[in-house]
């Protein structure tokens, strides 16, 4: 049985925006209607039946009835929630911005559907080491559980802008957004070899 969104809720959904404001998912609670046949890549394409969704408006009205409970992603309107799949982290960033606030760097971030997020308590950059690529990631958090993994240019240019700092009895290596400081590693483990 193919499952689908229903136009009726996604014009509700559409509606419930206001200006650039997202709809209230975090508000409802329809009933589960089943799994959708739709994919979020590691790149931060979207994928619908096998095929890539290349209208970006339809790919950020997606994104902005997104959800997460648990583990679980949902696609949410008053009406309805299906599943989705996401490869890695919903979201990329895809630009980084660096602001000078009185003396106090800022970091914005832009994903691949024209979010912004400023780095801070409310939106923590974390640091994964992903042990069968040996590719380091690095994310932050968007929304309500919904994080970006940082695409390759702007984790390089976060890595540029580190320092090293004591963090909870250990030298670290992060980066400060305002007046937080985000640890990303040890700095004893940028010398192993």
């Amino acid at each position: 049985m193919s499952v689908n969104l229903s136009k009726g809720g996604l014009e509700q959904a559409q509606k419930a925006r206001t200006g650039k404001d997202l709809p209230p998912v975090h508000l409802w609670n329809p009933p589960f209607c089943g799994d959708l046949d739709m994919q979020i890549k590691r790149d931060g394409s979207w994928v619908h039946e096998g095929g890539k969704i290349n209208r970006p408006e339809m790919v950020r009205l997606f994104s902005s009835i997104l959800k997460k409970e648990g583990d679980v992603y949902f696609l949410v309107t008053p009406v309805e929630k299906v599943g989705i799949t996401v490869e890695d982290a919903p979201f990329v960033a895809v630009d980084l911005d660096v602001f000078d606030n009185d003396g106090a760097q800022t970091l914005v971030f832009t994903t691949q559907v024209g979010d912004e997020v400023e780095a801070n308590v409310d939106h923590p950059i974390r640091f994964e080491q992903n042990e069968a690529s040996e590719q380091p990631a690095v994310y932050v958090m968007v929304r309500a559980g919904l994080e970006a993994r940082l695409d390759r240019k702007s984790f390089y240019r976060l890595i540029d802008l580190g320092v090293e700092q004591e963090h909870e009895g250990t030298r670290m290596f992060g980066v400060t957004s305002g007046d937080v400081f985000f640890p990303l590693v040890p700095v004893e483990a940028l010398y192993e070899s």
